[in-house]
């Protein structure tokens, strides 16, 4: 069940910058990152590890999320669509989602890509026919990209579109 929060404060701030190469745009916390205070803390999560294994993030081991923050020194940036409320999509409200303040982070930075990190969160902002891969909307000039969900509720279909993660990050090291 989503959590609400009274006073309406953001729960993580994000990590922009303008000139990165991706944003990572989740839909909401989960009770693991809101305890851990850090994106994608939940040990059984893969983001960390996906990105290092796509080569987002190169060095001997993968970032973890406590250190969520030395994303930046690898032009990546993260962002979640709920800022205010935590918990599993399912229990989030579309009013929890703020569609607008996503389009004016993205508009203002300019990142080259911005990566949903599940079809739910590509769904809210691209429309509910939105599949997995890059999309042909954009915001300005940032391309938009639908990656398979990390999240452990979502694991019984990562084998089979782990592949987007890749092409994602062959994109992404183009532009270097």
């Amino acid at each position: 069940m989503a959590r609400k929060n009274p006073n309406k404060s953001i729960l993580i701030n994000d990590i922009l910058r303008p000139g990165l190469g991706v944003v990572f745009c989740g839909t909401a916390l989960a009770r693991a990152s809101l305890k851990a205070g850090a994106y994608y803390a939940n040990p059984r999560n893969r983001f960390w590890g996906i990105l290092h294994q796509t080569g987002l993030t190169p060095g001997s081991a993968p970032l973890l999320p406590q250190n969520y923050k030395d994303v930046v020194q690898f032009g990546i940036g993260l962002t979640d669509l709920c800022k205010t409320n935590f918990g599993n999509d399912a229990d989030l409200r579309r009013a929890d989602f703020d569609i607008a303040a996503l389009r004016e982070k993205v508009s203002l930075h300019e990142p080259k890509f911005l990566a949903l990190t599940s079809k739910n969160a590509g769904r809210i902002l691209c429309g509910p026919r939105t599949e997995l891969g890059l999309q042909e909307v954009r915001i300005g000039t940032t391309q938009i990209y639908v990656l398979p969900s990390t999240s452990p509720a979502a694991q019984w279909q990562w084998a089979v579109h782990v592949h987007h993660w890749y092409e994602l990050a062959d994109l992404v090291k183009a532009l270097k």
